[in-house]
């Protein structure tokens, strides 16, 4: 049974610099199916939410005969209808993108619905504004859009978050 690998890969000489990339082969040796990255600043909560709904898939993969890990039938909108409801504008540009932006601007989802006449999907979303984000998180072409979904909902989730003031970047304390 294929499976996710998980690691964090921080390159030499930047504290708090890096990624978390999940990555998803086929086969041992091959190249991987899809991936997931989060910048190492990527809240921790939308890091769990996502690995939590990845267990939930492989689990239900491990002990059935279905393939969700590579082959999700989980429709995009329902990983972008949450963040509508939720008051975030919406556009779309015939370039098969489409952007979410949150009511401040200050956060946002981008999911490319069609690239060279594909109908794959890719996801990138951004915390902070879009020229100087915070932390960004990339779900390339192939990632089960259940992990989107997951990590949408964990976005927009209003549980409260319980953080000291080192907790919070110095460059998004202003924002508090």
């Amino acid at each position: 049974m294929p499976t996710p690998a998980d690691h964090l890969r921080p390159p030499a000489r930047q504290p708090g610099k890096g990624t978390w990339t999940i990555n998803a082969h086929r086969g041992p040796f091959t190249s991987p199916a899809w991936r997931i990255t989060f910048d190492a600043t990527t809240p921790a909560e939308l890091l769990h939410d996502v690995h939590s709904e990845l267990l939930d898939l492989y689990l239900e993969d491990r002990f059935s005969d279905q393939d969700q890990l590579f082959q999700d039938e989980t429709a995009p909108y329902e990983a972008y209808t949450p963040l509508l409801t939720r008051g975030w504008s919406h556009t779309v540009k015939t370039d098969g993108t489409q952007t979410f932006l949150t009511p401040e601007g200050l956060g946002g989802v981008r999911h490319r619905y069609a690239t060279g006449g594909s109908s794959e999907l890719a996801w990138r979303a951004w915390g902070g504004y879009p020229s100087e984000p915070h932390w960004t998180a990339r779900f390339s072409f192939g990632t089960p859009t259940t992990l989107a979904a997951a990590f949408t909902a964990s976005l927009i989730s209003t549980e409260p978050l319980q953080r000291t003031v080192q907790d919070v970047p110095v460059q998004t304390r202003r924002a508090l």
